[in-house]
């Protein structure tokens, strides 16, 4: 096989064997396939491949303007729509020197960390279902389709939004909106408290997370992990908070961290990160002006000066960067996007090295992949 990965340090008893782990079903996250090496049930090796959804995406966007490009971001990690549509305005606003109205960058705030509510509900449900557990995707497709019907009220959409734009957001928010928000938040901050109760206590689920898939900080920062999967193991890094960027400095909230570095705590700060967004989107409700414009004005071709620029945003799997350069023209002369998802995959050889097969279910459904964000 021209695709065995090279042999490991743990010599198995008896003779050991490769396995093909997908590629799966497109909708499951997209396509990922995995060669796993086994003695018996125990991993020795896994080696990801990965690009069955490659695309592309920032080639096409040195031959796509500016406002073009908005629509392919939407379509990286497309549970993180909202702050990859954040990052590249960011980036043109940094080149272009526009400045973004405060009642667009509350806008931005509070549709970005209602995304980030909906993709850990979405993964919480899938995570149980890994692990045998079908209830709890029934619960967390329950609550996300509140936010997804605020998205779709708000800009006509479920999924990839395309909102956020250059200098601003596209439209403002419907009458509705702040009264929408605040009965999802009041509803949805003790239904967490219901996820705890009905998948958290589980001895089973506990079991199969507990001390399983240990990754140690000092490996997961040499893998350029960030998000959860990082902070999982004790390392107090967030965009939002070490690299602030919008109004996030305006607002009062904790880093989600936990210090075993294992499946549980990777469950663990998800959990606790939806309460903190709760938190944020209360503030941003409390202190958005009640009027005012909501975008820049902006030429509808964008001349992106020369220079060299960066933007960075703590999308729902970690710090999604973007950089850009410009040469004065209407097209990016380059543009390189840093997705979260293909660190945080890159170090998964080395968490379930050692463990059962069952167990690399358990350990890459807590690394929460999205293949498209990784692909790109």
């Amino acid at each position: 096989m021209s695709n065995i990965p090279a042999d490991t340090s743990i010599e198995p008893d008896f003779e050991d064997y490769y396995v093909n782990m997908g590629p799966q079903h497109p909708s499951t996250h997209g396509v990922l396939r995995l060669i796993v090496k086994l003695a018996g049930e125990t991993v020795l090796g896994v080696t990801p491949h990965i690009g069955f959804v490659h695309r592309g995406i920032e080639k096409m966007a040195e031959a796509l303007t500016a406002q073009q490009f908005f629509p392919l971001t939407s379509r990286l990690d497309y549970l993180s729509a909202h702050m990859n549509n954040w990052a590249w305005a960011m980036a043109i606003e940094k080149a272009a020197g526009i400045e973004v109205p405060e009642r667009a960058e509350y806008i931005r705030i509070i549709m970005s960390e209602l995304s980030r509510i909906s993709s850990h509900q979405l993964w919480w449900g899938v995570f149980g279902m890994d692990l045998g557990a079908f209830t709890p995707f029934l619960y967390g497709f329950r609550d996300r389709e509140r936010v997804n019907d605020i998205f779709e009220k708000t800009c006509g959409v479920r999924l990839t939004m395309n909102y956020i734009c250059a200098g601003g957001v596209r439209e403002d928010v419907d009458r509705d909106f702040e009264k929408d928000v605040r009965e999802f938040t009041d509803y949805f901050e003790p239904m967490i408290d219901e996820y705890d109760r009905l998948l958290s206590g589980n001895i089973i689920i506990q079991e199969r997370t507990k001390g399983v898939g240990v990754l140690d900080p000092e490996t997961a920062k040499q893998y350029g992990c960030t998000g959860p999967t990082l902070r999982a193991g004790g390392v107090d890094y967030d965009v939002r908070k070490n690299r602030p960027y919008g109004l996030y400095p305006r607002m009062d909230f904790k880093t989600a961290v936990a210090t075993e570095g294992d499946s549980w705590a990777r469950y663990v700060v998800r959990l606790e990160e939806m309460r903190q967004s709760l938190k944020i989107i209360r503030q941003a409700l409390d202190q958005i002006p009640a009027e005012g414009p909501v975008r820049a004005k902006t030429p509808m071709n964008i001349k992106i000066p020369d220079g060299h620029y960066l933007s960075r945003v703590e999308a729902a799997r970690g710090e999604f960067a973007l950089y850009l350069v410009g040469n004065g023209k209407i097209l990016p002369q380059r543009v390189k996007l840093r997705s979260p998802g293909f660190s945080n995959l890159s170090a998964l050889p080395e968490t379930v090295k050692g463990w059962r097969i069952a167990d690399l279910v358990t350990i890459m459904s807590t690394f929460d992949l999205v293949m498209p964000d990784i692909d790109r």
